[in-house]
This record gives structure tokens, sequence and C-alpha cells, in this order.
């Protein structure tokens, strides 16, 4: 129940952890490793009468899965890309389902002769169960590492998408285990209906969260000219998701056999439709602000999580001291499980694998050492009811404390011992290290900020911003690094490479005006997502040392939210003769503007003798290449509009108008900016021009 005094620990806790983000990094600590020190001295501190408001607010299965978790859920697969999710799919879900069901397995059986040994009297369902929960990894404690510590990004993404696959299988195969462990094991009836249970779970979650990602997309789209509309249609999304599939779960019920719906999986689809195929349907003012939106939410889910499992452990039920060892064995019992279903795993994934698609040794050493426990496993914890028992349990703590105990050892054994290590054994594995692409990119990064802060630095001077004597200064030292950075990219091995840094700049500037174009609608969805596609294709391409990519293609099959509305529009809408031109000449209109915007801005970077940056030939490729592709445009553009003098005439209206839309609307803001109206007069123009 929220009172007061759970309201200001909520708060306290919050204020706290912002604040931890500084101390976390003078004592060389992670966040979170340094969040559950809090939770344990919050913990302790609520003993005494004044602080004792912490306690009042606890972790509840309530507050982790339907307020935390789904948050969590949905801001992790939200970001994560969809089209390279679906290219290492094969290893990701061998990984989520395989090695997870190795990893319970090994833990279970484990536990249970541990426990047998030492004269404790546990069935195997008990121990398995602890397996299931204890299993999944944490995605958000160790990505954080990731990101701060700079792991290769196809590592991060297996094991960001590894992490939330396996969250859903750990529930699905734990919520299983959990019904056998309450009603008993009744033989073959028990295995069909607990395999016709996960299977549901599982497919039924991804139907689920197609159906309703696909509906919140097209209500964000509706909603596209009204940014808080659609920022707060995000928000419900997740919740949503999550709570009706867990309330549906109860109503799937055929005959004797009940058919219920993985909440995470649901949520986990949900979060990488809308963050990939609705995305774009987001108005531009509106997408980077959902994106720092969800990243404050799942920063203050994940602080009040790891304070709660500090203040969690202060509160644990005390254990005899040879329970205490057995917790301690169990600690490396798990470590070593997770080993042993990552090496042999992913030793025979890469025997039948291209040479492209294989997992590294180093990056399966990261994979099994950065397997962090966190959320979900207390989560797990928290659901099993506290009657639980079992016949001939011979040990003073109930199952469910136990479990609780056990648990709580192991995400602290994770935090304290692995966490703390992660940079040493990247930095060890050399998985840090830039690769050569990236050394370019640096190196040309630098050349051309000393370069343009040179420039900046002498029109301030001529101003009489900056002191001639002060100005002379920068100047030198600044020219003084990039003097360095200019002759480390003349080095002969950086010419192709430098090639590959612009042909990737040159697309970057590409997709930023592409976006601009479809922000003022000068390019509708259907073309924007056409280009943006092809654009995407060819900097993968270029990425991995291509620079010949196909430049007519526009997909290559791993668009499966694209695809699957693109089925449904060809079904449901399909384009007319009209619609087809008129898309076809705003598309060589936007590779023509485009075009010239790239050429514009690399022919300024060339007057600015950059030269000394860019190679001198990579630059005139490159400058060569996109006055062929704008010359092409043109002319597919004027051919259109000869063949359709109707249709031209039509767009050409039509264009114009959302042109000075646009300067109207730059106008009005820049009116605005600068007071000379006010915030209601600001709102009746808007809505004028609208």
């Amino acid at each position: 129940m929220l009172t007061a005094n759970t309201t200001l620990a909520i708060f306290t806790m919050l204020g706290i952890s912002s604040l931890a983000i500084f101390l976390a990094k003078r004592v060389r600590l992670p966040h979170t490793v340094f969040l559950v020190i809090i939770g344990l001295m919050l913990g302790l501190l609520a003993q005494i009468p004044t602080f004792h408001f912490f306690s009042e607010f606890t972790l509840t299965p309530q507050l982790l899965f339907y307020l935390l978790l789904p948050t969590l859920i949905f801001e992790s697969a939200y970001n994560i890309n969809a089209r390279k999710m679906v290219s290492d799919m094969p290893s990701i879900l061998i990984l989520a389902i395989l090695s997870l069901i190795v990893s319970t397995i090994l833990i279970g059986g484990a536990l249970y002769y541990l426990l047998v040994f030492f004269g404790f009297t546990v069935p195997f369902i008990f121990t398995l169960l602890f397996g299931a929960l204890i299993s999944a990894t944490d995605p958000v404690a160790v990505l954080a590492l990731f990101k701060e510590y700079g792991a290769p990004r196809r590592l991060s993404l297996i094991f960001e998408g590894e992490s939330l696959f396996n969250d859903a299988t750990a529930v699905a195969l734990f919520i299983v285990l959990l019904e056998i462990a309450q009603f008993g094991y009744h033989g073959f009836a028990t295995v069909l209906e607990g395999v016709i249970s996960f299977t549901s779970m599982m497919v039924g979650g991804v139907i689920f969260g197609v159906i309703v990602g696909g509906i919140f997309a097209k209500l964000v789209g509706l909603a596209r000219e009204n940014e808080i509309a659609s920022i707060t249609l995000t928000i419900v999304l997740a919740h949503t998701t999550f709570i009706l599939a867990e309330i549906l779960s109860h109503y799937m019920v055929w005959g004797e056999f009940h058919f219920p719906l993985s909440p995470i999986i649901a949520t986990t689809i949900a979060a990488l439709l809308m963050g990939n195929y609705g995305r774009s349907k987001i108005h531009p003012r509106a997408e980077e602000f959902v994106e720092n939106l969800w990243s404050q939410l799942a920063f203050m889910s994940n602080s009040l999580i790891f304070i709660l499992i500090g203040i969690l452990f202060v509160n644990v039920p005390k254990l005899e001291p040879l329970m205490i060892g057995i917790v301690a064995i169990t600690i490396l019992i798990v470590a070593v499980a997770r080993a042993i279903s990552i090496y042999p795993v992913l030793s025979i994934f890469n025997s039948v694998s291209k040479a492209e698609k294989k997992i590294p040794i180093a990056w399966q050493h990261l994979l099994s050492w950065g397997s962090l426990r966190g959320a979900l496993a207390v989560t797990m914890v928290l659901l099993i009811p506290d009657g639980l028992s079992f016949a001939n349990w011979n040990i003073t703590t109930s199952p469910k404390e136990l479990l609780l105990a056990i648990t709580v050892g192991c995400i602290f054994a994770t935090l304290f011992i692995k966490a703390t290590t992660i940079q040493k054994f990247m930095r060890y594995l050399k998985l840090d290290a830039l690769t050569e692409i990236e050394k370019v990119e640096a190196q040309e990064a630098r050349a051309l900020v000393h370069h343009e802060v040179q420039e900046r630095i002498k029109r301030y001077e001529k101003r009489g911003y900056i002191e001639t004597s002060v100005a002379s200064s920068l100047c030198a030292d600044h020219k003084q690094k990039y003097d360095k950075a200019c002759r480390d990219l003349a080095a002969p091995d950086t010419k192709v490479l430098s090639l590959r840094v612009l042909r990737m700049y040159a697309i970057g500037i590409e997709k930023k005006h592409l976006k601009e174009l479809y922000h003022h609608n000068e390019v509708n969805e259907p073309v924007f997502k056409r280009l943006t596609g092809k654009l995407q294709l060819q900097l993968e391409s270029i990425e991995i040392g291509n620079l010949a990519p196909n430049m007519s293609i526009h997909s290559d099959g791993k668009d499966i939210f694209e695809i699957m509305a693109d089925l449904l529009r060809k079904i449901m809408k399909p384009e007319t003769d009209e619609q087809k031109t008129e898309n076809l000449y705003m598309y060589y209109r936007a590779q023509t503007i485009i075009s010239r915007k790239v050429l514009k801005e690399l022919g300024a970077v060339d007057k600015l003798n950059a030269e000394h940056i860019f190679s001198v030939d990579a630059l005139k490729h490159v400058l060569d290449l996109y006055t062929n592709f704008k010359t092409q445009s043109e002319e597919k553009m004027n051919d259109l509009a000869t063949a359709n003098p109707a249709c031209h005439k039509k767009l050409s209206h039509q264009l114009a108008e959302y042109g000075t839309h646009k300067i109207e609307e730059n106008i009005l803001q820049e009116l605005y900016e600068r007071q000379l109206i006010t915030p209601k007069l600001y709102i009746t123009l808007k809505e004028e021009l609208h």
C-alpha cells in the first residue's frame, strides 16, 4: 500500500541512486554494485526508528512483475536492432533455450546431490525450481558494463538477445516446475501438460506481442502530430501488453488443458516491433524524447530494484552454519553450470555455422563470466507461495526462505565478484580494443574537431570575443593535436580504411537529411522506409569491407516487422497505379536531394583543406560517386514527370505547400523563442498552421 512513508522511501532511494552515479565512479565500482551496497546500509539504517520508513517499501511480486519488470524489458527491447537480431537469432535462441535448460538441469542435479550428501531430504523438483530461476541472466546490469567498457557490438547484441529471451524461457519453465511442485507429478499427463503450457507461453506470447504492438504502432502513427499522445502510448504499450497477457492467461483454458501466454515474450516482441517498425511513426520531435524517457524509466526501475535487493539481504532469514556452507558451494555450482551450458553448446553451434556467424572463444569466455543475476531471479522467488511445502522436509528453513537465501547469495556473488572484474577480464581478452576502422574513425574525428575549433577561435578573435594572445595560444595547442592526427592518418595502411569511413560518413549524411524530408512530409512513410532500408544495407555492407554494395536492393528479408506490415498492406489496401507513380517520383526526388546534400557537405569539407584528414583519392571517389547518384536520380525523376504531367503537377504543388509550411513553422518557432509572441499566441498560431 502506498503511504507517506513508502513514498518518502521511494524518492529518497531515487535521489541517492542519482548521487551514487558520481560516487561509484570515484570508488571505481559498477553502479549496480554500489546500489546494492547502499541497499545494505539502508537496510541496517532502517532498524533505527527514525529511518524505519525504508523498511516499509519492499520488493513484492506485484511491484516487480507489473511495474518494474515491464519497464526494463521494454526499454531493452525497444533499442535493439531487429534486423541484426534476426541475423544472429540461431545463436540467441540456442543460448536462450538450450543453454538455459542445460544450466537448469545441471544446477538442479548438483544441488540435489549436494543436499542429500549432507543429510537433507529434498525432492528433485525443489532443486530444479532453483535451477530454472537462477539460470536467467540480467541484461540491464551487464549491458551497462558492456557499453561502458566497449564490448564488441555484435557480442552485446547476442548477450542482450539471450538475456531477453531466456528471461521468458526461465519464467515459463519455472511456472511449469512450480505447478508440479505444488500439485505433484502424475506421469505422462504432467509431461504433456507441461510441454503444452511451455509451448503456449512461447508461441502465444509472440503472437500476442505482434498483435498488440501492431495496434499501438498504428495508434502512434495516427497521433504522430501530437508528441505527448505518441509518447504516452509507448508507456501504455509496455505495461498494457504485460498485464493483458497475464490476465488473458487465466482464461486460456480448453478442456483439461491450459494455454497461457508469456507476458515477458509478449512485451519483448511488442517493444521490438515498436522500436523498429513503429519508431518511424513517432514524430521526430518526440523520438529523441521517447528514447531519453525510457532510459530514465529504466534507470529508476533498476535503481530501486538493486537498492531493494541490498535491503532484502539484511532481512533474509538466518541460516545455520552448515546451510551457509551449502549456499557458498551452490554459488560455485551455478558458475560452473553456466560455463558448461556455454562452451559445449556453442562449440557444436560453431561446427555447423558459417565463419561470420561463429562465436569466438574469447566471446564465449565473456558470455560465461558476464552472466549476472538480478531482478528476475528475485521476482520468481517472490512468486512462490509462502505455504509451499514438501513431504519429509527436514530443514529448519522453509522451502521459499531457503530458495530466497540461495538466490540472494548468488546475486551478490555475481555482482561483487563478476561485475567488479568484467573490465579486467575484457581487457585481458582484448575485447575492449579498437578495431582498425575504429582507429581511423577516431583519428579523423580528432582531426575534424581540432580543425573546426581553430576556425571558430579565429572567428571569435576577429569579433573581439577572445583576446589575441589567448586565441594564439589555443590555436597553437589545437593545431598541434590536428597535425598529429593528420600524420597518423597519412600512414599507407589507412587509405583503404579512410575510404570506408568516408563512405559511411556520406551515408550518415544521407540518413540525416532523409529523416528531415520525412519530418516535413516531403516523403511519405513507404518511401522513407524503402530508402532507409537501402541505406542501411549499404552501410552494413561497407562496414564489413565491401566497397561495392548492391545499390538496387532495399531489403534482405531480415526486417521481419516490415515484411509483415507490407504483406498486410497488400492484402488490406493494395497500391494503385497512381500511388506507385507518386511514390516512385518522391523516391527519386528524395535521392536527388540527399545526394546533393552529401556533395554540399563533403564539398565544404574539401574547401576547409580537409584533404589532410580524408585521403584525396577517397574524397574524389566519393564526390564522383554521389555526383553520379544525383545525375541518375534527376534523370529518372524528370522522365517520370514528363511521362506523368498530371501526377507531377499535383505532387509539385503538394510538396511546395509542405515546404512553405516548414518555413512557417520555423519562423513561428523563432518568434516564440525570441519572446515576440506569448505562449498563448504560439499555441494559437501553431494550431492555425496545422
